[in-house]
């Protein structure tokens, strides 16, 4: 190579390219284009689980289900996926990224036609757990390739793609969910998923030529790892679903459950540590940068799903809002992501990642702290800016994290860490949805109780507001002292409820700014991880 280039006549010569100027190729423009694909189906399964939950009614009409058992709609596919995404690593090193992505988003299509034809609950929640357990394999896989195929310079392009669709999906999903049943059926929850399903496996197939398979690594399977891990990331996903619905340890399901996850968690760990080839490789968290991603992440996911689940929550039961409104109120968030996504992907590049997550944090805890004063009377205008807080917040977050917890680890490690880190993210959103609604819960009954002591028959404001009451209930007929009474219960039952709102979002505000304040502790990752000497 010439040291220098060439200079013309009266010219000064040109000084040569920095080596790390010339190491990285220019980015290829099919790997791009199957990167977009394989981007798309992860959207997809991100997507398919909240577009589902915005219409549970709609399935349990259709299926003619009980209350007990429509919740296993959900509850069968995030176990199912929770197992699915820590194993990706090993199936992807074992299968190659090709034909991993083709299987998991082929797989994931026919089940979502299966799921739209099925006639009772029992199937729906078969194909069900078979979506997720199939499809869930497409998420940590497309984090991996963007981390190993994409030099590190191209990183504030890919991490904003990948960081918008694992926010936004979750975000705009009731939603979509919303406008499907209100002008269809509950069928197109999953027949929307096949035509993109259909062209996302096909272009995967003929675009994908990341890496090759390395069957020898079959022949050392540890299934018994596998059944551990099952055993454990499958019951806790059911125990921190159903246990606050259940009273946690007073239901024998829950009960039974943390008995196996526990005897399989034990078995689990000792296998990671003692097989010749673990399930799972659990040496990534040494690395100090991937361990406090891993845990940013955690947080993260409990303000990513909680959220998403609260104020729906609240539109619902105080609003009495339908799952159309709702979406169409909560849309601020996904335009909100849309217009910081490029900025943040900017920023990345230039500003310490460290204080890109403090200001993340601290405008999710500032979000949060306005909606302690809630009322029953908000509605979209009152809830806009902590709306706007939290998706300009998440872009953020995400984008930073991800270059911390993966963009500086040899590409040889990528694909297991992967799994790893998003399987950090879906299990803070699980501890924090079941810590949402404990909270609920016992908040409720504790301000109830401390407002029936307080309406009394002595109290004179509260007999005053019950007479108030019977005056205009008589004018309707009927026996308006008793409907005054019903109406005075409803409105300290639903009182008591904002209240409960009231403190989630305070100890919610408490999380997001200590993450926030924490963020000094995590050491300033590396420029870039040169290559990490891999392919």
């Amino acid at each position: 190579m010439a040291a220098t280039a060439a200079a013309g006549p009266g010219r000064a010569p040109i000084p040569a390219a920095s080596p790390s100027a010339t190491a990285e190729p220019p980015l290829d423009r099919r790997r791009m284009v199957a990167f977009l694909c394989m981007v798309f189906g992860m959207f997809m399964a991100i997507l398919d689980i909240q577009i589902v939950s915005a219409s549970l009614n709609e399935i349990q009409a259709g299926l003619s289900a009980s209350g007990d058992e429509i919740p296993w709609v959900q509850t069968s596919y995030l176990i199912a996926e929770v197992i699915s995404i820590p194993l990706s690593g090993t199936l992807s090193r074992v299968l190659s990224t090709r034909w991993m992505f083709v299987i998991s988003a082929g797989g994931f299509t026919l089940m979502s036609v299966m799921c739209a034809t099925a006639s009772s609950i029992d199937e729906m929640i078969v194909w069900r757990a078979l979506q997720g357990f199939i499809g869930g394999g497409m998420i940590p896989t497309v984090f991996a390739s963007a981390f190993t195929i994409f030099p590190p310079s191209k990183r504030s392009i890919v991490s904003p793609m990948i960081g918008l669709v694992a926010t936004l999906a979750p975000t705009i999903g009731p939603t979509v969910g919303g406008y499907l049943t209100d002008l269809g059926s509950w069928h197109w929850l999953f027949l929307i998923n096949v035509m993109p399903g259909i062209a996302v496996t096909v272009s995967t197939f003929f675009l994908v030529d990341f890496d090759e398979p390395n069957l020898d690594l079959f022949r050392s399977f540890d299934w018994y790892g596998l059944a551990g891990m099952a055993g454990f990331l499958g019951c806790l996903e059911y125990v921190l679903e159903e246990g606050p619905n259940h009273d946690w340890l007073q239901d024998d399901a829950v009960a039974i459950c943390s008995v196996i996850g526990t005897v399989s968690a034990v078995g689990f760990f000792w296998r990671v540590f003692t097989a010749k080839q673990p399930i799972v490789d659990l040496r990534a968290f040494a690395d100090r940068n991937f361990a406090a991603g891993c845990a940013a992440s955690f947080v993260l996911g409990i303000g990513l799903y909680g959220l998403t689940y609260l104020y729906p929550v609240y539109l619902a039961r105080i609003r009495g809002y339908s799952a159309l409104q709702i979406g169409e109120t909560m849309f601020v968030s996904g335009l909100c992501m849309f217009a910081t996504a490029p900025i943040a992907g900017r920023f990345s590049g230039k500003v310490d990642p460290r204080i890109l997550m403090a200001i993340g944090f601290s405008g999710f805890a500032a979000g949060t702290w306005i909606v302690t004063g809630l009322t029953k009377d908000w509605d979209f205008w009152e809830l806009l800016w902590p709306q706007v807080l939290r998706g300009c917040s998440l872009m953020l977050c995400m984008i930073p994290i991800n270059n911390i917890a993966l963009g500086t680890l040899p590409p040889a490690r990528i694909k297991n860490a992967s799994g790893l880190y998003n399987l950090t993210r879906n299990l803070g959103g699980a501890v924090g949805l079941a810590l949402i609604n404990t909270l609920l819960n016992d908040r409720w009954d504790l301000h109830l109780e401390r407002l029936h002591e307080r309406f009394t028959w002595a109290n004179g404001a509260a007999l005053e507001r019950l007479d108030a009451m019977r005056r205009q209930f008589e004018a309707t007929g009927g026996d308006a002292e008793k409907m005054a009474l019903k109406a005075m219960t409803n409105t300290v039952r639903m009182q008591g409820l904002v209240m409960s709102f009231e403190d989630v979002f305070l100890v919610l505000t408490g999380l997001f700014l200590l993450m926030a304040l924490a963020t000094p502790l995590i050491r300033r990752p590396a420029a870039a991880a040169a290559g990490g000497g891999g392919h």
